[in-house]
């Protein structure tokens, strides 16, 4: 048993052990507080107790028996018992996974409703697309006419100076052609001439050549003929030769017979004359034969001789009766030249009565084609120097704005202004009918253009001018490049703070978030962390290395919620959780929320996935104005934390990005119950923040911070040390021209508060693994 230890040596639960047991391969619930709450059972112990034997030392003493047998009826009830208990925790389980299945079940009927909701607005939008596209292709066709209208009339002042350069141009080009042949033609000529001596010179040169040869070969035969008779003596001589040869060796043999006899002792035999006389002459024959070996050597060296030398006789014979055969073919070749060059003597004389016709039509052309290329060149001049004047006043204003913007962003950060942009949406199917955003106008002014917008109510025109304003038209790649510089901020150790405001459904999301799945319409907290990822990327060859922290909260009914919380089961129910969150404030400026999650990421995919889960984790609701309308404030915070391996400094920035929920009026949302509870927070929440606005525009000592826990949190956003930038996003349309201008107000009021310079945080300290909001 697992709990008693009863030996020191814990042991695997059965439930371990025996994991293809039905209903034992999962973890059992906790026993505390019940009887057997200390005993675990193992595969082993169970099996142990049910064949377990009764020992007894005396079997007739029943006491012992009894009290053995009372001990294993305990030890079975324990078991059946934790049995029992585990048979509990088991259904108890079942009925939990019961209950998320009936949960999930209602998510995805609720999701089914969404998907056709949402299915429902794309063929809205899409009807709206193909009238946008019937129009558009209207207008495209009415200024193809007038472009065509345009490019008739210029083809006709061209026309006259078109036929004058073509005729030029194809004189020209006849007058190259002819040069080039006339060049190519006497180069030609020349080449065949010289061609044709040196084939004489070699011609020549092969005919004595071949005589020679001739000569040469008639002696060769002569000595073959000589060297073959030589040949035919020599051999009748050695046949004789050979005759007498064998003859002398026959001799020899029998004289050497009778020597032999003579050395044996037989000196009485009778030896005839005559043979004694053939012993004398013996030695003459070898001496002759030796002579006659010799001679024959000679011979033979000789012979081979002369039969190399016929061999290499009749290889150079061979030679010279291919030489001649190509002489011959050169001198077919010459004639065939000879007469390619008189047919192309008469050519090149037909192409020089061409060539002077053609020299006297351009003279003629010259003279016509000189004053209208002396008028192309005097418009020519003209039209570059306009060219180099428009580039020059274009470069000037370039850089002129781009002056203009850096001396504004360095007298908003001497002031300590919150820096505010205007961005208006466009139209949509769901805006009121007759809306054609003729109420907002943007000033074309050379001061106000990009900063200025002017909203028409009731005959009243109302001006305002921000940092910058953003047209129905621009993108999201367009927003992104004006805040990109101040999302670097945040690599370079300071706090920035973005946050969208404005009334429900004017695209406060969209700017902040984008649509997902769309990377073009991505929005700037997916854009801004891409860009903070590159950059952390180059920075690492300058010996940066940093280390990234993501939390993401939202704050509903003025309650705190943990979006990245796995033990969160509130966000369906509009709950608490049990924890409570609260915000601190440390006194460098740090801003601290307890028992909040906190991730470390490494990478843009990871940051991606983390914002999927907040935004299926965020509250949503649906209202009369918008389909899907945020009901509670959105925040987003990346803790930065640098060092550079180099220099040892360390460098702590904090991005804040903030998507408000929009305000709204009960008389148009139509909200009841929740949704009423919830717009009554939301509208609470901005007014607490309107009234922090007044209060720093006026500079008056006390800023209710802590009327709201939006504006707490925001506390060193608005108040501190940090670069703030507001996005009002304006809703074209006609029915909220009133929440347009109070947010065009607002924003003018925000831009006037001036909130402290802000101050780069880089020291040597160590980086605190609590993520703050700065």
């Amino acid at each position: 048993m697992v709990g008693t230890a009863n030996n020191g040596r814990m042991r695997h639960a059965f439930s371990v052990v025996n994991s293809e047991e039905v209903g034992l391969n999962s973890a059992p619930p906790s026993n505390a507080g019940s009887e057997y709450g200390g005993f675990e059972f193992t595969r082993e112990d169970v099996y142990g107790l049910l064949n377990e034997r009764m020992k007894y030392k005396n079997k007739f003493n029943y006491k012992e028996r009894c009290e053995n047998m009372m001990d294993y009826i305990k030890r079975l009830r324990l078991c059946i018992k934790w049995f029992q208990e585990l048979e509990g925790g088991y259904l108890f389980e079942q009925e939990k996974l019961q209950n998320a299945l009936d949960f999930t079940e209602s998510k995805c009927v609720e999701m089914d409703l969404i998907l056709k909701n949402k299915e429902e607005e794309l063929n809205l939008i899409i009807v709206e697309l193909r009238k946008s596209l019937a129009s558009l292709q209207e207008k495209l066709s009415k200024e193809k006419s007038e472009k065509l209208a345009a490019l008739d009339s210029l083809a006709k002042e061209k026309e006259a100076r078109l036929t004058v350069e073509k005729s030029q141009s194809s004189l020209l080009e006849e007058k190259g052609k002819i040069q080039g042949e006339l060049q190519s033609a006497n180069q030609r000529i020349t080449s065949v001439n010289d061609m044709y001596k040196l084939l004489q010179e070699y011609n020549s040169s092969l005919q004595l050549y071949n005589s020679k040869l001739q000569t040469d070969l008639d002696t060769a035969h002569e000595n073959v003929k000589r060297g073959e008779k030589e040949k035919a003596a020599i051999v009748e001589n050695l046949c004789t030769l050979r005759g007498q040869f064998t003859s002398l060796q026959d001799q020899f043999n029998s004289c050497k017979e009778t020597v032999l006899n003579i050395r044996r002792g037989r000196s009485k035999i009778d030896i005839p004359l005559p043979r004694i006389l053939r012993w004398a002459t013996v030695d003459e024959g070898v001496k002759q034969k030796d002579a006659l070996v010799n001679e024959v050597a000679s011979l033979r060296a000789e012979l081979q001789q002369v039969s190399e030398d016929r061999e290499s006789l009749l290889l150079q014979v061979q030679t010279l009766t291919a030489e001649v055969v190509n002489c011959e073919e050169l001198v077919v070749k010459s004639n065939e030249l000879k007469e390619k060059c008189l047919s192309q003597s008469n050519q090149l004389k037909t192409l020089q009565d061409e060539l002077e016709a053609t020299q006297n039509k351009l003279r003629v052309s010259d003279l016509s084609a000189f004053e209208t290329k002396t008028e192309f060149e005097e418009q020519k001049k003209l039209i570059s120097e306009l060219q180099n004047r428009l580039e020059d006043a274009e470069l000037k204003i370039i850089d002129g704005e781009k002056f203009r913007k850096k001396l504004h962003n360095t007298i908003l950060e001497l002031k300590g202004n919150i820096r505010v942009f205007c961005r208006v949406r466009p139209l949509i199917p769901e805006d009121s009918p007759g809306a054609d955003g003729r109420v907002i106008s943007f000033p074309t002014t050379t001061e106000a253009l990009g900063r200025g917008i002017d909203l028409a109510q009731n005959g009243q025109k109302y001006s305002f001018t921000f940092d910058k304003v953003f047209m129905p038209d621009a993108s999201q790649e367009d927003v992104f490049v004006e805040i990109s510089q101040l999302v670097q901020s945040a690599l370079d150790g300071y706090k920035v703070c973005i946050f969208a405001y404005g009334q429900t459904g004017s695209g406060k999301t969209y700017t902040m978030m984008g649509k997902p799945g769309n990377p073009v319409q991505k929005g700037l907290i997916p854009r801004s962390l891409e860009q903070i990822f590159q950059t952390k990327q180059s920075l690492q060859s300058q010996g940066w290395k940093y280390e990234m922290q993501v939390s993401m909260l939202e704050i509903y009914n003025e309650t705190i919620r943990d979006l990245l919380s796995t033990k969160d089961s509130s966000r369906t129910e509009y709950g608490s959780n049990g924890k409570q969150y609260a915000i601190k404030h440390d006194a460098s400026g740090n801003t601290l929320v307890s028992d909040l999650t906190v991730v470390d990421v490494c990478s843009t995919r990871e940051v991606s996935f983390l914002l999927d889960q907040a935004s299926h984790s965020r509250s949503v609701g649906k209202t009369q104005m918008n389909e899907q309308s945020s009901r509670s404030h959105f925040v987003f915070t990346l803790r930065i934390s640098g060092v550079n391996e180099n220099t040892e400094q360390q460098v702590q920035g904090v991005l804040n990005l903030i998507d408000l929920a929009g305000s709204e009026r009960l008389s148009k949302s139509g909200s009841t119950g929740d949704r009423l509870k919830e717009t009554q927070a939301i509208n609470r929440s901005l007014s607490s923040l309107s009234d922090v606005i007044f209060a720093l525009a006026k500079k008056e000592d006390h800023v209710p911070f802590r009327h709201s826990k939006l504006t707490y949190l925001l506390q060193p956003c608005l108040g501190g040390d940090s670069k703030t930038l507001m996005f009002a996003n304006i809703s074209p349309d006609n029915s909220s021209l009133g929440e347009s201008l109070c947010s065009l107000r607002f924003a003018s009021r925000v831009n006037a508060c001036e909130i402290g310079t802000p101050r780069r945080q880089a020291n040597m300290r160590s980086f605190e693994s609590r993520l703050s909001l700065g």
